[in-house]
């Protein structure tokens, strides 16, 4: 298949990419800089120019292509609600081009929405009143209109070399601090997944042409923050501290909120579904033997 990828440099997306390719697809890998440019021409996929910024030209690539998968988003914290809106009309634009043809659309979403007192699993959906639901909404309404699309969540940490997401972050935050921190015994839980066993769930789920409304790319169900954070304090050899929740807004900031976050997620359906079984290490191993401390 002929494969239209959005963020087709990130992290996730040249993942995506590299996966894609190894696999006999062809790949359209949007990007909107030189640099991103010969990135992709050096692993062999199509240029196309152009930003989330430019509805019209990506619904040029959607409809030159046979699938699509939608990994670019905007992460800058300080403009989210936008973000999460403009997401939401980008999706609904590579839609539009698509409906009535049954040509596979994945659209990247988050396990963290979708917070509950037991493990969370694909057929659940997202309640909660958050700026990120616009992704999983702008989903619904172009499955309504007739377009072959369906959701890949994401935990909160996808993790593996060059990561620079949400364990980063914590490292970074650590040693602006001099500690490391966890909020109150630090047992609140987050799925992980490493990047390329994320990548083969995005290149399964296309060829399985999205027979499920979402998918979870999840390799753990739950790795305690806690354990999180000792790996940091490790790492850096920075002391670890305990924080009750109103110290750690101190601590954490704008960040307070994933901190706490606590999603124990399963990846069950997906793995039967797709033949998925998650192969690479996991986020502590990871931590330890990548290059998370060398900065």
């Amino acid at each position: 298949m002929r494969v239209f990828v959005t963020g087709a440099t990130g992290f996730v997306g040249s993942a995506v990419v590299k996966e894609l390719l190894d696999h006999g697809h062809s790949v359209l890998g949007l990007t909107r800089s030189d640099t991103g440019a010969e990135k992709l021409a050096a692993v062999g996929a199509t240029v196309f120019r152009g930003d989330l910024d430019d509805l019209g030209s990506l619904q040029g690539g959607a409809a030159s292509c046979d699938a699509v998968i939608h990994t670019g988003f905007n992460h800058d914290f300080t403009r989210f609600v936008e973000s999460c809106e403009k997401d939401r009309h980008v999706i609904e634009a590579m839609g539009s081009v698509l409906a009535g043809s049954n040509r596979p659309m994945i659209v990247t979403s988050g396990i963290g929405l979708l917070r509950a007192d037991r493990p969370v699993v694909e057929s659940d959906t997202v309640t909660a009143d958050i700026p990120r639901k616009a992704t999983e909404e702008a989903v619904a309404n172009i499955v309504a209109k007739g377009v072959n699309a369906s959701v890949m969540r994401l935990p909160p940490s996808v993790h593996g070399a060059g990561d620079h997401g949400f364990v980063p972050l914590l490292i970074n935050l650590a040693r602006e601090k001099g500690f490391v921190a966890c909020i109150e015994d630090g047992d609140n839980l987050w799925p992980a997944v490493h990047r390329l066993d994320a990548a083969r769930a995005y290149r399964l789920a296309i060829e399985d042409h999205a027979s499920q409304p979402a998918y979870h790319a999840v390799g753990e169900e739950g790795v305690a923050f806690a354990d999180i954070a000792h790996t940091i304090s490790v790492g850096l050899g920075l002391p670890f501290k305990s924080l009750s929740r109103e110290h750690a807004k101190d601590y954490f900031g704008w960040f307070s909120h994933f901190a706490e976050l606590d999603c124990c997620a399963s990846s069950g359906r997906t793995q039967q579904v797709l033949g998925w079984l998650p192969r690479e290490i996991g986020l502590i191993k990871d931590m330890q033997t990548a290059e998370y401390f060398d900065h």
